[in-house]
Order: C-alpha cells, then structure tokens, then sequence
C-alpha cells in the first residue's frame, strides 16, 4: 500500500493485517490515518459500530466480525473503544453521586467489550509471528497513581481492563511467544470524550497520540507483553 516512506511499524512483517476496534472514534480514526501511511502495511480492516454494526454487547456480533477476517492472520490489533460519560451522566466527583445503572455501563464498555474482542480476534493472530494488540486504557485506572479519588466507575471499569490485559498476556504467552498484548494510555487527546475534563492537563491533537502510541508498541518486545504503558513508552504502575 502506498504511503510515506517512514514507517511507525517497522517491526512488523511486510504486508502486515491490522485490526482497528473503535475506528470511528476521535482516537480510532486517526490511529486508521496514520496506518493507511504505513508503507509496509497490507490490509486495514476498520470496525465500528457507526461503520459496520460492531456491537460490544452482543458477543455475537464481536465473534462474526472476527470470523469475517479469519481467513488470513492479523498482526496487529488495537482495540481504541471506552466511554466516559452515559447517558450524559460524567464520572462521580463523589460517592455519594455512584449510580449502579451508570457504573454497569462503564464495565460493558470498558472492560467487558475489550475482554470479548481480546476472546475472538487474539485467535487470528499466527503462533510464530510478531503481533501486537494494544487495549486503550486510562492512567487513571491506576491503582497505585490514585491520588485524587473520584470517578469510582470510570477507574474501576479501567482497573479491570488492565486486569483483563495482563490475564490475557500470559495466556498468550504461552503459545504466541513472539506476540505482544498491552494497555496503552493514550495521554489527554482533544476528542469530544475528554475535552470536558481536560482542563489544566496538558493535550495532544488525536494525530500526535496515534503516532506516539504506534511508535512505542513498534519498542515493545514480547517480553513486556501485559505491560500497562503510556503513549511516550513510559510505565505505569497498576
């Protein structure tokens, strides 16, 4: 496929497949932009629910769009899905505002809907063959960086995703010894999901964090699958 003849994915094999969850999103979109200038890059195969009906509550639906690619391999899978808000209800500033309705929406989104796409499409990836797959996550569904408190569901939903990930990466490991699965911040993006509470954070434009996260999952070698990192490569404490 053409493109600029600097790649992000250089580690990758020439005519790499990759698998983009969430492609409609503010974060998802610009990852498919910079991956359609990858110039060793052989097929991108793009989902939503916008797009193409993908529905991370009906498992169903996740397994056919799974097995609506699985006549090839896939090298790399990104799944760039996660709500902030339902029904237009933000994170708790406080217990006291804790919904459960609101808080099993976070966990279907958040933790749920990856844990599904990690079940059907992590299947496709070939035994003896780099891949990649890289859950968005949320530095603050860090445990051990909670300084503030605040939005119970939306850190733990994210919690459980990094659970979800590492539980996954060792599974993995044992039979794709040469692939890599880990949560990836993505630093404060300006999309329409975080403009709202960005205040007083430093952004990036959704073009800067996909280069950053494709240049730091193409640095992870297999042995820092089910790592919980951010976009600039940094770790991040569970």
């Amino acid at each position: 496929m053409a493109g600029t003849e600097t790649s992000l994915l250089a580690s990758l094999p020439n005519g790499f497949r990759a698998a983009v969850i969430g492609a409609s999103g503010g974060i998802g979109s610009a990852i498919c932009e910079c991956l359609q200038n990858e110039p060793h890059l052989g097929e991108l195969i793009a989902f939503s629910r916008s797009r193409d009906g993908l529905d991370f509550a009906d498992e169903a639906s996740v397994a056919d769009a799974a097995g609506s690619i699985s006549a090839k391999p896939i090298h790399l899978l990104i799944c760039a899905t996660g709500i902030l808000t339902t029904d237009g209800r933000g994170p708790e500033k406080s217990l006291r505002q804790l919904d459960p309705e609101t808080m099993m929406a976070q966990f279907r989104t958040n933790a749920v809907g990856p844990a599904l796409v990690a079940k059907h499409f992590l299947p496709l990836f070939d035994r003896e063959t780099r891949s990649i797959a890289a859950f968005l996550s949320a530095r603050v569904g860090s445990i051990g960086d909670n300084r503030l408190g605040g939005w119970v569901s939306y850190r733990s939903a994210k919690a459980a995703l990094n659970q979800i990930v590492r539980t996954v990466s060792i599974e993995y490991g044992r039979t794709h010894p040469a692939a890599v699965v880990t949560a990836i911040h993505p630093g404060t993006v300006r999309t329409g999901l975080s403009d709202p509470y960005s205040r007083g954070h430093n952004t990036v434009s959704p073009e800067q964090a996909a280069a950053s996260i494709l240049s730091t999952l193409n640095s992870l070698a297999p042995e820092h699958s089910g790592s919980f990192v951010a976009y600039d490569g940094s770790s991040i404490p569970w």
